[in-house]
């Protein structure tokens, strides 16, 4: 059987030259796009109604920031429990001026009262020890003392009856032998005397020290009971200063352990203001740095006292001395300020702030064509920042057509052809 050869149609022939030409174009068309993605960069469309335009201007830079403060304390004295223990009276409430020394609070402490009451039971044994002691010592003193009259008694006896004695042997009325029985017995009592001195002379050197230590021993034990007398006595929380009680973190039948926070006192009429800035302005703040704060619808010139390098969430802190003897201000009060940072000049590139800031770093930006439907991407250089204007140092003139607002969709481009 011989096959038969089909012919194709002519619309199936008309479709597979269409099909070539499209593919032809396609390749032309891009390749015309990489020449010119080349030559020119890569371009974006973008909407004029989506990005902000900002005129770069010849004028004043002032070096300050327009900030706000809070109010906080400048001295702030916490209360802490030095001997815990459960919450039995609460005395004042919070927000209350106290004064120094002044109740705020009771506790209980059981454990405590046993512990003071064991200490005075050792404290009166010790002292009983020692009394027993002295008065024993001072017996043994007393005898020594009373044996050492009687022996001077006797030798004054013996000299006189051996002196009498010894002019009798002479006339021989006495016998030698009563006269050197004398003799022996007042050698016997001369030398029990010095015995009895240096035995004096021990026993006060023993008694000495033996007193020295068991009083040493009473005075620790009586600073113990103080001690313990005192963690008692420290039950009852008094306000250490006088000021106004901004916290008191207690409720009746808790239980505090030791060292644990009950409240804080305010010293009055003394503030300060804390106040965050972004981390760009971290090497540019120090201390004395003049800050000018609003009170009373006045300017009140002040300086920077702290700075809290640690940075969090992109900010740092610093602190503000205010003046003392304002009536107005009040603790959590919001101030505003102005950090004067110095270097102001009357003769400036400004360009308004913006967002195109966090792209670019400063580094570069887009700047409109003469034409004014376009835009390129130029290198700048900016210098110092405030609350309104970046500081242009090289990049810009007077006049140019900056967009300020965020880069984020269309920062990889070269060009942008801004429609209306």
């Amino acid at each position: 059987m011989m096959d038969k050869k089909i012919e194709r149609s002519g619309l199936q022939k008309h479709f597979k030259k269409g099909a070539i030409v499209a593919a032809v174009l396609s390749v032309t068309a891009v390749a015309y796009g990489f020449s010119q993605t080349g030559s020119e960069g890569r371009s974006q469309k973008v909407s004029k109604q989506s990005i902000t335009v900002s005129t770069v201007r010849q004028g004043a830079f002032k070096d300050a920031l327009s900030l706000r403060g809070q109010v906080v304390p400048k001295t702030t004295v916490y209360l802490d429990t030095i001997a815990g223990g459960q919450v039995e009276e609460r005395l004042v409430e919070q927000g209350e001026f106290v004064q120094k020394g002044q109740p705020l609070v009771r506790l209980s402490n059981t454990n405590l009262q046993l512990d003071v009451m064991g200490r005075e039971a050792q404290v009166t044994e010790q002292l009983n020890f020692l009394r027993n002691t002295q008065m024993n010592m001072e017996t043994n003193r007393l005898n020594l003392r009373r044996d050492i009259l009687e022996i001077d008694l006797q030798i004054s006896h013996l000299e006189r009856r051996y002196k009498q004695s010894n002019s009798l042997v002479s006339q021989g009325v006495l016998a030698k032998d009563e006269l050197s029985e004398i003799k022996d017995d007042l050698s016997y009592y001369k030398a029990r005397k010095e015995l009895t001195l240096e035995r004096q002379k021990q026993e006060n050197s023993i008694r000495e020290v033996q007193v020295a230590q068991l009083e040493d021993s009473a005075k620790m034990l009586q600073k113990n009971l103080q001690f313990a007398r005192n963690n008692l006595n420290n039950l009852l929380v008094k306000s250490p200063v006088t000021g106004y009680l901004s916290e008191l973190d207690v409720e009746i039948g808790e239980s505090k352990s030791r060292g644990a926070r009950l409240g804080q006192v305010d010293i009055p009429n003394e503030y300060k203001l804390v106040v965050r800035l972004d981390e760009f302005y971290l090497n540019q703040v120090q201390r004395d740095m003049p800050v000018m704060v609003q009170i009373d619808n006045k300017i009140v010139e002040a300086g920077v006292s702290k700075i809290d390098s640690r940075v969090q969430q992109s900010q740092f802190q610093i602190e503000v001395d205010l003046p003392t003897g304002t009536d107005s201000i009040k603790r959590g009060q919001s101030i505003e300020v102005e950090l004067m940072l110095g270097g102001n000049k009357q003769d400036a590139l400004l360009l308004n702030r913006g967002a195109f800031f966090t792209s670019t770093g400063g580094n570069w930006a887009y700047v409109f064509t003469e034409s004014g439907d376009s835009a390129v991407r130029r290198d700048i250089r900016i210098g110092k920042k405030n609350q309104d204007y970046f500081e242009v140092l090289a990049g810009l003139e007077a006049g140019d057509k900056v967009i300020t607002s965020s880069y984020g969709s269309f920062d990889k481009a070269e060009h942008l052809n801004v429609q209306q």
